[in-house]
């Protein structure tokens, strides 16, 4: 029985050909995705813009109704609420958006807990209120700020890896890579005013690593032809490599795209913005790693002579007793 092979072993696709014209494209995109975020800001969700959290107990219930309370809650006009379970199973944390003019107030922030509250308790009997609380943007700004650190700690993990696995000019690679990924992923949400809140930050993440996961397997195969091809133009090298994992490449992309397809047309409303920005990021992702991170290895000098270890003293000496010199 024969394999079905999306893409055959022998491609012979000049994919730098067009290095340079692509990575204008790319560069000005990225450039472009900055500007959206400056000028029309992202849409921050409560994690990030602040809001009133409702903390309740449904006593009559083994678990939180947490699909049908989110349709209920959506129908009062606060945005999508965010919705999760604290402590036991039948307890929710439920968190709103604040109208901006009443986000100093506090007395009718408090009010607009209650009125969530009292929908809630029309619908269900024996609902204890564990709470009523503003979230300040004070707190929602250090949200903000502790996710900024988390993903550029982990670009620069990343990068500092690949450098002591491969060479600097490959961590300076992804690490563009990366960037790149990143900076086209918050652009298309400021563009198109997608909810931006913790789950984004956690499918950014997820685009870093499947986007790291393709480099390295790029990258790892151009090192093995580093070592094998000492003689061919790198950019010739850097065409076989990406060729010789390309069927890899698109099979794991199109594994992946057939379990986000289904989440993004008839997923829940409050997995959209989570499930949007890694299928985008699954078709940025496997761009970068063929079109920014192999590209700028021959402008960072890779040659060659990159993974032939040095000569030392002891080895011409060997040499010399051997008589090979």
């Amino acid at each position: 029985m024969r394999l079905l092979k999306l893409v055959p072993e022998d491609t012979n696709i000049k994919f730098l050909r067009w290095r340079v014209p692509f990575y204008v494209v790319s560069v000005l995109l990225m450039i472009a995705s900055w500007g959206l975020v400056y000028t029309q800001g992202l849409n921050y969700g409560v994690d990030f813009a602040g809001g009133q959290e409702v903390r309740l107990t449904f006593e009559d219930l083994e678990e939180a109704p947490i699909a049908s309370l989110r349709e209920q809650i959506s129908g009062l006009g606060y945005g999508e609420p965010v919705i999760q379970r604290f402590g036991e199973e039948n307890q929710v944390s439920i968190r709103v958006r604040l109208p901006e003019e009443v986000e100093e107030q506090a007395g009718a922030a408090t009010a607009i807990g209650d009125q969530v509250i009292a929908s809630i308790e029309s619908q269900y009997e024996n609902v204890r209120r564990d709470g009523n609380d503003t979230v300040s943007g004070k707190v929602a700004g250090e949200f903000r700020e502790k996710a900024v650190y988390a993903l550029l700690a982990a670009m620069l993990a990343i990068a500092l890896y690949i450098w002591i696995r491969f060479e600097w000019q490959f961590g300076v690679g992804a690490l563009f890579a990366l960037a790149h990924d990143v900076s086209l992923t918050l652009g298309f949400f400021a563009l198109f005013q997608l909810e931006f809140s913790l789950q984004i930050i956690a499918a950014i993440l997820a685009i870093i690593g499947y986007s790291l996961n393709d480099t390295i397997v790029v990258y790892d195969r151009i090192r093995e032809n580093l070592k094998k091809y000492r003689k061919m133009p790198l950019p010739e090298l850097l065409d076989l490599s990406v060729n010789e994992t390309l069927a890899r490449t698109v099979m794991t992309s199109l594994t992946l795209l057939v379990a986000l397809l289904p989440l993004l047309f008839y997923g829940p409303d409050s997995l959209f913005g989570l499930v949007a920005a890694i299928t985008l990021g699954l078709f940025i992702g496997t761009y970068s790693s063929v079109y920014m991170a192999a590209p700028i290895l021959i402008w960072l000098g890779v040659d060659s002579n990159s993974f032939v270890p040095e000569e030392t003293v002891a080895d011409r000496q060997e040499k010399l007793a051997r008589g090979e010199m």
